[in-house]
């Protein structure tokens, strides 16, 4: 069989398209394993960055030295001692008044230093007005505002709670030291009225004072 010069012109021909689209094929799915391997290593990479930051966050959180624990902790005892002695004062200035209005309502002036006994009527009209069941300085007002003034710096927490009503126990004796004994029963009523809210507060919460 002879074959022409046509015959190999038109073979050659076929075989250069079917190696071209051979290559075709071949370089297609090359690129798509080149594309799978880099897809696996950003994959590696975000995991890998993601594995950083978590370690990093674990670190900071947990790591802290005997010294700075010892500091912090230093720290809240001293917020937590400031806030008491607030109270104590307060407790302290709050009776001072309510005793100052007890005494000017019953014309007893014996703890002002000026050694002024008389007292006009108006104000001794307004001081009544004060110390009455429902005044200003009357035990059910007086008492809940040292309660509420407590209950603020302790922040609803039980143990706070507790010093701050040792507080009010040391701002009562500390008004008596500034009375010269024993303070007026309205005084006496307040502080009683006072510990009644604890004591209601920590069975509110479950818990009882020591």
């Amino acid at each position: 069989m002879s074959v022409g010069i046509n015959d190999v012109s038109n073979y050659t021909s076929a075989y250069a398209a079917t190696g071209t689209a051979s290559g075709a094929v071949n370089q297609t799915a090359e690129a798509k394993n080149q594309e799978a391997v880099n897809d696996k290593k950003d994959e590696a990479a975000v995991y890998e960055k993601s594995s950083q930051s978590t370690e990093k966050a674990t670190y900071s959180v947990t790591k802290m030295s005997k010294a700075d624990r010892a500091a912090l902790v230093q720290q809240l005892k001293a917020d937590a001692d400031s806030r008491a002695q607030n109270l104590t004062n307060m407790v302290s200035k709050m009776l001072g008044q309510q005793t100052n209005s007890y005494g000017k309502a019953n014309g007893i002036w014996r703890f002002i230093a000026s050694g002024n006994y008389t007292v006009d009527a108006q104000t001794k009209a307004q001081a009544q007005k004060d110390i009455a069941e429902d005044g200003y300085y009357g035990v059910k007002q007086t008492s809940q505002r040292l309660f509420d003034f407590a209950s603020a710096l302790a922040g609803d927490d039980v143990e706070k709670m507790k010093k701050m009503q040792a507080a009010v126990e040391k701002g009562y004796k500390l008004a008596e030291k500034a009375w010269g004994g024993s303070l007026p029963g309205i005084s006496q009523e307040t502080l009683a009225a006072t510990n009644k809210l604890f004591e209601d507060y920590y069975k509110s919460k479950g818990s009882a004072a020591d």
